[in-house]
């Protein structure tokens, strides 16, 4: 068969997604969804007459959207692009910071995203490690020339890397662009936002697919400086101008605007995770410290690998990693305690065979 595939398509590094199962009913913490429904107010904006509006395309400005972001934040407008997913951004930002001259730099153990983003882009790319106790030491990147990506709190450790250290490396250069990514902030991480308007070098990505339970509806969006967001923007508009749909470009305002419900979620999966915490270490995992809606977890009596393969024998999926230095951890997401209670259960079944 002929090979139509280019040199470049051949070098990628694709990201490999959590798995979503058709084919049988699971447990399903594996991919770090939310286990709430959407707001009220996002359901109710989803009304028939927008339904009936699906033959016009959506804002290219994303006008909406943005300006209740930035509401919510304390922002303007100019200080917000919206995206499909907060991956849609970090692509953007990967393309406007990087390049010739412009290497960019993340940790080894982080989302896999970055680097399938480098290998898209053909950046020249510095893998640092984190440190043995899984933490990031921002004083390991200090002298790096480029650009700087950060998950925080990171994904899949949880582990939130302080503000105020991140402040040290926007001061360290001015010149380079330090981009924040805080997919799981709500959770408990310190966001970077409020420095937004000290740091004219500082890219916040969010997403709404966590908190806000809208990870089938794909809404993102990045926060900084005007000069950032023209240049994320210059991307977009090269790239697809009509980037969020109509319909979730209304779901996700009604979400922005939904603060009660918001707060009512992050605060139930806080808590729940402390329960699953807890349980977790009385089996005998050695849990790391999470800021995130997900624990990062191993046990001594079973390697991950095994254990990932008898838990979704047994109807429920969690994610493992067949990656040197975390081989032997699962992820687990946080989810209802209905959810929590039967893993939980499951574990000690499968613990107790051992």
């Amino acid at each position: 068969m002929k090979n139509f595939l280019s040199p470049e398509a051949n070098r990628l590094a694709p990201y490999t997604p959590g798995e979503q199962p058709r084919d049988q009913q699971y447990v399903k913490l594996n991919t770090n969804e939310s286990p709430f429904p959407p707001s009220r107010r996002v359901l109710k904006a989803l009304s028939r007459a927008e339904l009936l509006k699906l033959n016009l395309y959506s804002d290219p400005a994303c006008a909406g959207l943005n300006a209740a972001i930035a509401a919510h934040y304390g922002l303007q407008s100019a200080n917000v692009i919206s995206g499909n997913g907060s991956d849609e951004i970090l692509a953007f930002a990967f393309r406007a910071f990087c390049g010739t001259g412009r290497p960019v730099a993340f940790a080894d153990v982080t989302y896999s995203f970055y680097q399938s983003q480098a290998a898209l882009f053909g950046l020249e790319a510095k893998v640092i490690p984190l440190r043995e106790d899984f933490t990031l030491n921002v004083d390991d990147y200090m002298d790096f020339p480029g650009t700087i990506v950060i998950a925080n709190p990171n994904a899949p450790t949880g582990i939130a890397v302080p503000r105020k250290d991140i402040q040290r490396l926007l001061e360290a250069d001015p010149n380079r662009v330090v981009i924040v990514d805080e997919a799981y902030v709500d959770f408990g991480g310190e966001s970077c936002v409020p420095m937004i308007f000290r740091y004219d070098n500082l890219l916040v990505t969010q997403t709404m697919s966590k908190s806000r339970q809208l990870a089938g509806g794909r809404v993102g969006f990045g926060l900084g400086g005007e000069a950032l967001i023209e240049a994320l923007n210059r991307v977009k508009y090269s790239f697809n101008p009509y980037n969020v749909g109509r319909l979730a470009l209304i779901a996700g305002t009604a979400a922005m605007e939904d603060e009660e419900y918001f707060q009512s979620c992050c605060e139930t999966i806080r808590e729940n995770r402390a329960w699953l915490v807890e349980e977790l270490e009385g089996l005998g995992f050695a849990v790391l410290p999470s800021s995130a809606n997900f624990v990062f977890a191993r046990c001594g009596k079973i390697s991950g690998g095994e254990l990932y393969r008898q838990l979704k024998e047994n109807g429920i999926l969690v994610r493992w990693f067949d990656k040197d230095r975390i081989r032997d951890f699962v992820r687990i997401t946080v989810g209802s305690m209905e959810q929590l209670a039967a893993l939980a259960d499951e574990l000690a079944r499968i613990l107790e065979d051992m």
